[in-house]
């Protein structure tokens, strides 16, 4: 008996073991063995670069030494424009730090709907539609627009987010081989003519930083009655006449050719954010239908104050488009004649990959660039071509000429060391 006058219940003889949790974490052990691999051979990781200081579109602090920036997208050097910074600090100091909602409800700010005014003045298009990243942008309209029964076809190397747009949504997904209109074609005579299709493809593909030949694709695209959606997020602001893109540049007009274009404020407008533009006139539905836009908090209103300004100022920029495809056009000419193995034969856009034979090679060069004071991207596979692994430079309009003969002289010290290139 216990002092309450109640019989104890009995206990078992023994007590089991709780069962031990299945470590979800174990299918990640051959990518963590093989990051311990590379970092105990001495080379600093090429994926934890903290910016100590950022001076300028082109220069950057980093472990303490003065850097050139090659790597970071601000192909038209908006990131300290003057007027672009002045519109954001009016807009922090009017509407405060942030939303705090989704545009669905209190998210949507004056500076919103500036902003896609912005994007429908450069665009010359009826529809504007900013999401909260450009990743976002991809992964809300593919998987809004294109549902059960219907398709998504897309190029085999597209962008991550056009690949979990597909995964979002419930459309088939049909993938086609990189820039082959004859690929295409023939996919497309294969599906039955009548579902939706919805043709997906990108002006500039961000790894060897080749172009799309869009002109073929959408004549295949229409010809098979399908709905086009280029991605133009690496290069708007300096391909075309307005630097709408790479579709402007081989004379495609929106609506007619193009019914959805995709871009960032990331890149060459300088700051964050995605869109979306159209000519369809139901595209407003999008915004009521669209998940990854109505569940998601909105940009900040001094964001896309600056997204506008900058937007704006694009429209005008033909000094700097100018000097970039200068830039471009001197870097990839510099690698080229030290012999690297370049991602395209001519300087097709902002992007010069430099293709090297395996991961130690690219991440010791990556490391030999760091030390001289320039930074660039390690890309490798899965975000490149199967075994595939290059250095990535992307090319600013801000550049000095100076600085690009730096550059190039950096990389045939580096690419000498590590044996990409020959001796001289």
């Amino acid at each position: 008996m216990t002092e309450t006058g109640l019989q104890p219940e009995a206990l078992p003889e023994t007590v089991a073991p709780a069962p031990t949790a299945r470590d979800l974490f174990a299918k990640f052990d051959p990518l963590i063995a093989e990051r311990d691999k590379l970092m105990s051979s001495g080379v600093r990781d090429p994926f934890g670069i903290v910016m100590e200081e950022v001076r300028s579109p082109t220069t950057a602090v980093i472990r303490g030494q003065e850097t050139i920036l090659l790597g970071t997208y601000n192909y038209m050097g908006m990131t300290f424009d003057p007027d672009v910074i002045a519109a954001g600090k009016r807009a922090l100091e009017q509407f405060g730090s942030g939303t705090n909602g989704s545009r669905m409800l209190n998210g949507t700010f004056r500076d919103h709907v500036d902003a896609e005014d912005a994007l429908r003045e450069f665009y010359g298009a009826a529809h504007a539609m900013v999401f909260s990243t450009g990743y976002q942008a991809n992964l809300g309209v593919i998987s809004t627009i294109a549902g059960r029964g219907e398709y998504v076809i897309l190029d085999a190397d597209s962008h991550a987010s056009i690949y979990d747009g597909c995964k979002m949504g419930d459309a088939e997904i049909v993938r086609f081989r990189h820039n082959s209109v004859e690929d295409l074609d023939k996919r497309l005579g294969r599906l039955p003519k009548e579902p939706g299709k919805l043709v997906v493809l990108e002006g500039v593909y961000s790894m060897l930083g080749d172009i799309a030949p869009l002109r073929e694709m959408v004549a295949v695209a229409r010809k098979h009655g399908c709905m086009v959606l280029v991605d133009e997020a690496h290069s708007m602001g300096f391909f075309g006449e307005h630097g709408r893109g790479v579709y402007e540049e081989l004379g495609l007009a929106l609506g007619d050719d193009v019914d959805f274009v995709i871009g960032t404020f990331s890149k060459s407008v300088g700051t964050v954010g995605g869109f979306c533009i159209s000519n369809h006139p139901k595209f407003e539905a999008l915004r009521l239908s669209c998940r990854p836009y109505i569940f998601t908090a909105s940009l900040p209103p001094s964001v896309v104050a600056t997204a506008a300004t900058s937007v704006r100022k694009l429209m005008h920029a033909h000094e700097k488009r100018a000097r970039l495809w200068d830039n471009a056009r001197r870097l990839h000419g510099g690698l080229k004649a030290l012999g690297f193995r370049l991602g395209t034969d001519a300087p097709d856009s902002a992007i010069v990959a430099v293709i090297l034979e395996d991961q130690e090679q690219a991440v010791a060069m990556w490391q030999g660039l760091l030390e001289a004071g320039l930074y660039v991207n390690v890309a490798r596979p899965p975000a490149t071509p199967t075994g595939t692994f290059l250095l990535r430079c992307s090319i600013c309009a801000e550049h000095s000429a100076e600085q690009i003969d730096r550059v190039v002289a950096m990389f045939a010290a580096a690419g000498q060391q590590v044996g990409a290139i020959a001796a001289t």
